[in-house]
């Protein structure tokens, strides 16, 4: 972006998805990647080093670092209280999903962003996979009968503190509610546990306000990761594989039921630094992000529903 100035930017949090978001930002010309923040001194000090930015180990000394914008990916828990405070001190944010713990939580961060006039966006990264826009732009100008996803995988070498619809499943909400630009309005869960504290294996069924209906299938019990999204329409079929971002579509269909195939085409490009850059472009243009707080308040919602926990 011509003539924007570079952006003073921070991480806190940099675990996997932190440290993620310290790579791609450290090589973006439209931040300045500045500050990093982990409780854990070591953590932070060997991020910190690798990118020429300045270790913190506190939520305040990463609030007070003198950030123009930040991205937020501690535990979930955490997300509002440093969110908030990032905000209040004039902050913009990209809250990792989901993006709070409660519904609460999400409420008190969209107020806060717009009680600070500050851009929140909520770092929903399969949107910017670009087998999923290549699905997005397949479907466009037809009508969807159904959509079903597959997320599945061996269990993380690391347990965190949810279970497979927090940590899974909201990827797949927020693409059913991007592809269908419709909310969801019925929930039907089936949860399982078998090796972790929270539920390891889900099937989630739903039904949207335009008549849509979709599937969920995510676990942490599958012994190899599969990542497929498949959508109906009245025309077509299209299989999309959003790992090696391989998109299929199924179309003119025969008397014998036979069909004509092609590939789409999906763009090459790094989901997580599209997803910057459409931060980046909403901080400097003003425009509404991408991904904007009140989705990510829908997604929570409805992820929480199928825990019954909303």
């Amino acid at each position: 972006m011509p003539n924007t100035p570079v952006l003073k930017f921070g991480v806190a949090g940099v675990g996997v998805m932190g440290r993620n978001h310290a790579r791609v930002a450290s090589e973006m010309r439209e931040f300045d990647l500045t500050t990093v923040f982990d409780p854990d001194a070591v953590v932070a000090d060997g991020v910190a080093a690798a990118y020429e930015a300045a270790p913190v180990t506190t939520a305040q000394a990463f609030v007070d670092a003198g950030l123009d914008a930040a991205v937020v990916a501690t535990p979930n828990r955490f997300h509002a209280e440093i969110g908030v405070a990032l905000l209040e001190k004039g902050v913009h944010v990209l809250v990792e999903k989901p993006i709070a713990a409660t519904v609460a939580d999400a409420q008190r961060m969209i107020d806060a962003a717009k009680a600070n006039d500050r851009v929140l966006m909520v770092g929903q990264v399969e949107r910017f996979n670009p087998a999923v826009d290549t699905v997005k732009r397949a479907v466009a100008d037809d009508e969807i009968i159904s959509i079903q996803v597959t997320r599945v995988g061996p269990f993380p070498p690391r347990m965190g503190e949810v279970g497979v619809v927090i940590d899974l499943a909201v990827h797949d909400i927020d693409i059913i509610r991007h592809l269908t630009g419709s909310e969801i309005v019925e929930v039907q869960p089936q949860l399982a546990r078998t090796r972790a504290e929270r539920e390891d294996t889900a099937l989630l069924q739903f039904r949207l306000d335009n008549g849509v209906i979709a599937h969920i299938t995510t676990n942490w019990v599958t012994p190899y990761k599969t990542r497929t999204l498949q959508v109906a329409t009245k025309t077509k079929f299209i299989v999309a594989d959003l790992i090696t971002r391989q998109v299929t579509e199924y179309f003119g269909q025969q008397p014998d039921g036979s069909y004509s195939t092609r590939m789409l085409n999906s763009w090459p490009a790094e989901p997580l630094r599209k997803e910057l850059e459409a931060f980046a472009r909403a901080i400097n243009t003003g425009e509404p992000p991408a991904v904007t707080g009140e989705d990510g308040l829908r997604n929570l919602e409805v992820a929480l529903r199928c825990l019954g926990e909303a």
